[in-house]
């Protein structure tokens, strides 16, 4: 019995078995609990965090917050840097959030007609004073034609808003001339 010896592999096999079983005693519940956590806890816990950042700024729209809260994984302290920061993303059009608790479906709706009231930005004719290019519309097209880019800073500029304008101004007449077809069509 004294030249009985345990063998390395066999050392190490019996090690990773009573490891395996650890495991499987007191990890394998903690692992499977974010997967069986219901849905109701986890919007609870969003509406929480939207409530949260309100009482901090109530200036700041719900569906601004929940946009932001989605794309960072539900940090609240990220979105009250941004919020402070001033970089909190306008979510897209189609990014249509759950009513908050509580509410009717006709109390969620409101909201969209209150979005439709806002005064948006003005048009882009007014936003770069363009009223009067719309009357020299084929002067301002001569200017600056045929030049390369330039050295010079300012003329650069210039240029960059002429061309600007100047995109402006044929989707303008792009958009009048798809108008006054849509309107002449369906009357003949």
């Amino acid at each position: 019995m004294a030249n009985e010896q345990i063998s390395l592999p066999y050392f190490v096999g019996v090690l990773v078995f009573a490891g395996l079983v650890i495991r499987y005693l007191f990890f394998s519940g903690t692992s499977s609990q974010p997967a069986t956590r219901p849905p109701e806890a986890f919007l609870r816990s969003r509406e929480a965090a939207v409530e949260r950042i309100q009482q901090m700024f109530p200036q700041t729209d719900r569906r601004s917050i929940l946009w932001d809260l989605q794309r960072n994984g539900g940090n609240i302290q990220g979105t009250t840097e941004r919020i402070l920061s001033g970089r909190l993303e306008t979510p897209p059009v189609t990014f249509q959030p759950p009513p908050p608790p509580g509410q009717s479906a006709s109390a969620h709706s409101a909201p969209a007609t209150r979005q439709v009231d806002k005064p948006t930005q003005p048009d882009l004719i007014t936003r770069y004073n363009l009223k009067d290019k719309i009357d020299m519309e084929t002067k301002s097209g001569d200017e600056g034609k045929g030049k390369g880019w330039s050295s010079n800073r300012e003329e650069r500029q210039a240029s960059l808003q002429r061309r600007r304008d100047e995109m402006i101004l044929a989707a303008r007449r792009k958009m009048q001339a798809k108008m006054a077809a849509q309107t002449t069509g369906p009357t003949q």
